[in-house]
């Protein structure tokens, strides 16, 4: 990997925020870091972390500031730029999950992810993904889940994509409201800036439309993806 450690300069400009910003996260032990002599340093793994569980926990008001800032600074803004095509295709989509439990559903979208032919190390996404939901549960109020590995290494992956499983019956995940979940998108991102952009995009089209009812009530994958699509390019208008 290009980085394995950040300044507090180079952990602003990677989360695109204000020095001023990441000094008062680090007054309040806010974000991982450690002080060796007189710097602060960043340790990049605990930063991405830290920086995809924030993105699931923002408000409307502080995700939609978040993404203009990612957006602007790494991906066209204008109308007719859409990231979820370029990630997902209607084979990459799984409608009729049988997985009745938290591993089952994590080995069944890892077998999905495979499927793509993009996917190198089958193995080590599992593992990775085993270990994201020990830190903490990616499922969201609403019946879904933002399933990420720990650490995105570009090596597990030929090239950047998303998966989307639904299962026939919802199933205990994890949910801050206690509920059950039936929708899984899987976010494989060769880079790290990509995965948090995408983090928030996929966040802004659950928030802001109503593509997860669509998602449910679609006979198949394509729909599915059209759904996606038509979410997406309604929340780009807004930005």
């Amino acid at each position: 990997m290009p980085y394995t450690e950040f300044s507090l300069e180079a952990v602003a400009e990677y989360l695109h925020v204000a020095k001023a910003d990441v000094e008062q996260l680090v007054r309040r032990d806010e974000i991982p870091h450690e002080h060796l002599g007189d710097r602060i340093v960043f340790r990049k793994k605990e930063v991405d972390a830290w920086a995809s569980q924030r993105i699931l926990q923002f408000s409307k008001s502080g995700l939609s500031d978040y993404h203009k800032k990612t957006s602007a600074k790494y991906h066209d803004l204008s109308a007719t730029h859409a990231i979820i095509p370029e990630l997902i295709r209607a084979e990459f989509i799984a409608p009729n999950l049988a997985s009745k439990t938290k591993s089952s559903l994590l080995r069944a979208m890892t077998e999905v992810a495979d499927a793509t032919g993009l996917l190198i190390y089958k193995d080590d996404l599992l593992d990775s993904l085993l270990e994201r939901e020990q830190m903490c549960s990616t499922a969201l109020a609403g019946g879904i889940a933002l399933l990420h590995p720990r650490n995105h290494d570009p090596y597990m992956f030929e090239d950047s994509f998303v998966c989307i499983g639904r299962t026939v019956h919802p199933i205990p995940f994890g949910s801050p409201d206690g509920r059950t979940t039936d929708l899984f998108i899987l976010a494989c991102c060769q880079d790290d800036r990509i995965h948090l952009h995408v983090l928030a995009r996929l966040c802004m089209v659950f928030y802001h439309t109503s593509v997860l009812l669509e998602l449910r009530e679609a006979e198949s994958a394509e729909p599915m993806l059209e759904a996606l699509v038509r979410a997406e390019v309604d929340v780009t208008k807004r930005l």
